[in-house]
């Protein structure tokens, strides 16, 4: 039975007994006004100014808090016509690790162009342009954090490509840009930074600085869209092979959406649309059980804004896995000290994975299973807002490693 607790008409969540109160308390703070729809789903955990695992349904703002520094992060997942069983894993993830530059702020070891470059030279909000270089530098690059590229089986043993990052650079500083336009600064200027549990960042949606806003995301999400393709195209020609299927969803952005017979801006950060019909792929962690689910039509679906999550959720901070660490120069390259050991033993990891025949390139402690919600009990909670179509066994993951250097919030 779904575990579900709504305080009022228009807020609804799900698995309130596995979400931090933190989380349920951000979201409230995002309500603007009682018109306003807020959803909290099983996944949820604390974020910055906007629970992540959330969608609010604005009447009027969009919310530049929401959407968040990775604007359009997202996850794409294709299925091949290989069989998984006849696939050489580990060569294939050694091409995978040496061929895709993984890591924050990193510039693709193999430049690539693409005609979304083109839309960003020629950007109609025009500091966005300035961004040009950078875009055209990272374009195909994967970030850090929980940042991957995967390579399952189904039930089938036909082998998948799942792949989860966003806009990179060229996203972070747009939204950096637009947080210092509401302070009344330049695009290039540094805002200042309130305390997670602040209220988020609203632009009216009808003025000026809220269409150059909606202007902006179009165009970082068109920006994420590619570099998603470009990635799982790469795996598939060093996969010899070509995708028979496909599903890709950005999970943090805002669409205009109509429901219950009203126009609204649905602002979803770390929340997938699952609308009836559409599909959606959904990570759990570098060991258990990912899923491709589908969205159906159902009341309580509506209630949800038609969204559900986008991966397990976090249970334990990344400092509480990793420990105290600091980054120290050691020549041209960044290192890391640690000073107080974390929570988690990522030997213990890895020869975990390795017993479940995982290939793991990369990876951190910050990453580690025990970090994460179990995806099955998650999705339990969502009840009949989706379906599950496939259930996909890990045999490859990728990542950047605990030792890339981290210069920007992801």
């Amino acid at each position: 039975m779904l575990k579900n607790s709504k305080a009022s008409e228009n807020v609804c969540i799900f698995g309130k007994e596995i979400i931090d109160k933190g989380a349920i308390e951000q979201l409230y703070n995002c309500i603007n006004s009682p018109q306003d729809i807020a959803v909290l789903n099983a996944d949820a955990h604390y974020g910055y100014a906007h629970p992540i695992g959330g969608a609010i349904a604005y009447s009027d703002h969009i919310s530049v808090s929401g959407v968040g520094f990775d604007i359009a992060c997202g996850n794409k997942a294709v299925q091949t016509p290989l069989k998984a069983s006849e696939v050489d894993i580990i060569s294939i993830m050694d091409e995978i690790y040496r061929r895709i530059s993984f890591g924050i702020g990193r510039i693709n070891n193999e430049p690539v162009d693409h005609e979304v470059l083109d839309l960003i030279a020629q950007a109609e909000f025009k500091p966005q342009r300035e961004l040009w270089k950078m875009a055209s530098q990272q374009l195909g690059t994967v970030g850090a954090g929980n940042h991957f590229v995967d390579l399952f089986a189904d039930e089938d043993d036909l082998l998948w490509v799942g792949v989860h990052f966003g806009s990179r650079g060229f996203g972070h500083r747009t939204t950096t840009g637009f947080l210092a336009l509401a302070q009344g600064l330049s695009f290039t200027g540094t805002p200042k930074q309130g305390p997670m549990n602040a209220k988020p960042v609203l632009l009216k949606a009808d003025s000026a600085l809220g269409q150059d806003y909606i202007q902006a995301l179009d165009l970082a999400g068109k920006y994420a869209y590619a570099g998603r393709d470009l990635v799982v195209d790469k795996v598939l020609e060093i996969l010899g092979t070509t995708a028979s299927r496909e599903v890709h969803n950005h999970h943090n952005f805002a669409w205009r959406e109509q429901h219950f017979g009203k126009d609204y801006w649905v602002v979803r950060k770390g929340c997938t649309p699952a609308f009836p019909g559409q599909q959606g792929f959904i990570g759990a962690n570098m060991r258990d059980f990912s899923v491709i689910i589908e969205g159906v039509d159902t009341p309580l679906a509506r209630k949800a804004l038609f969204s559900t999550v986008h991966g397990a959720g976090r249970v334990m901070s990344r400092t509480q896995a990793l420990g105290k660490v600091r980054w120290r120069r050691r020549g041209k390259k960044r290192v890391q000290e640690v000073l107080r050991p974390g929570l988690v033993d990522f030997n213990r990891v890895k020869n975990q994975l390795r017993s479940h025949q995982i290939q793991l390139r990369g990876g951190g402690a910050d990453e580690a299973p025990q970090c994460y919600k179990n995806l099955e009990e998650v999705l339990a909670y969502q009840g009949d807002t989706i379906k599950i179509k496939h259930r996909l066994r890990p045999i490859g993951v990728a990542m950047a490693g605990s030792d890339v250097y981290d210069p920007f919030k992801d």
